[in-house]
């Protein structure tokens, strides 16, 4: 009897000793778990300290943990470009306050500070504007009010709305192809192909024309908008679409944005479930708006 509860008690000893050596490796992933802070979010787990049965479950863990990371350094970066941003029409704002309030001047001297003032509001109003939009779309991508819609009128309203901005520098505005129309958000599609045209009209040399084609295939429709100009770098194409980024920095202060136009087009396309892209070489720059039908 003796016997049989002393081999009783060894066993049962075994099994814990086994399931206790079991957790272990569990109970360490699990302490690295609770020590991760937003600090540290380089951190990532040892799938070969953990059962073989997990090591699916810590990949996952450490991929989440790129993404936020990833997510985390997006924002820092955004945060920073915004101060940039508005730190320079701040301080412009404050420099020629100060200048006007250094001596008397007359009406018409304080009037024409007054004026320029107000163009620095409208440029950080306008960022601002930009900014809160690419948030709401991001945020809430789905938030899209479907109508059908023909990108042809579409398009030839816009060519309305440029032609004195496409007159004023010498470019002529072309439109090729016809598509059935489809469901988007108007209001929405309308401004990407705004920004796209307008930006096209600035870079297109005087004498040139601007074109935009049409084409659709069974499964999703295209919209290209292509202009002759200067090649854009291919160091520069895969961030044409980053928030506040410049082909030419100098062109800040020359009245043309703040960098968002592209990214705002890159977030409503997406919104809508398709793809922008981009290309150019010598003799061309063109956009390429990917809409799939099942979308």
């Amino acid at each position: 009897m003796a016997v049989h509860l002393r081999r009783a008690v060894h066993c049962a000893a075994g099994r814990l000793a086994g399931r206790s050596m079991g957790h272990r490796p569990i109970r360490k992933v699990n302490a690295r778990i609770r020590a991760i802070r937003s600090s540290q979010l380089n951190v990532r787990l040892n799938p070969r300290e953990v059962p073989l049965e997990l090591e699916e479950l810590v990949a996952s863990f450490n991929d989440m943990l790129a993404r936020i990371e990833d997510g985390f350094v997006q924002l820092a970066n955004f945060s920073a470009d915004i101060a940039h941003e508005l730190r320079t029409p701040v301080t412009n704002l404050t420099t020629q306050t100060e200048v006007a309030l250094g001596q008397s001047r007359s009406a018409e001297e304080y009037r024409e500070v007054l004026y320029s003032n107000l163009e620095e509001f409208g440029r950080m109003s306008r960022m601002i504007g930009d900014m809160l939009f690419l948030a709401q779309t991001e945020n809430d991508p789905h938030n899209l009010h479907r109508v059908e819609m023909d990108l042809g009128d579409t398009i030839k309203g816009l060519f309305d709305y440029f032609e004195a901005f496409a007159e004023d520098r010498n470019v002529t505005l072309r439109l090729q192809g016809r598509i059935e129309p489809i469901r988007a958000d108007r209001e929405m599609l309308r401004r990407a192909l705004s920004n796209l045209l307008s930006n096209a009209i600035r870079h297109t040399p005087s004498g040139a024309a601007v074109t935009v084609r049409l084409s659709e295939d069974q499964g999703s429709t295209t919209v290209s908008v292509e202009n002759p100009g200067s090649k854009i770098a291919d160091e520069d194409l895969p961030r044409l679409f980053d928030r506040f980024y410049r082909v030419d920095p100098s062109r800040q202060r020359k009245g043309e944005g703040a960098g968002l136009g592209l990214a705002i087009v890159k977030s409503i396309i997406e919104a809508h479930g398709g793809e922008v892209r981009v290309a150019s070489d010598d003799a061309m720059t063109r956009f390429d708006i990917l809409l799939h039908r099942s979308a």
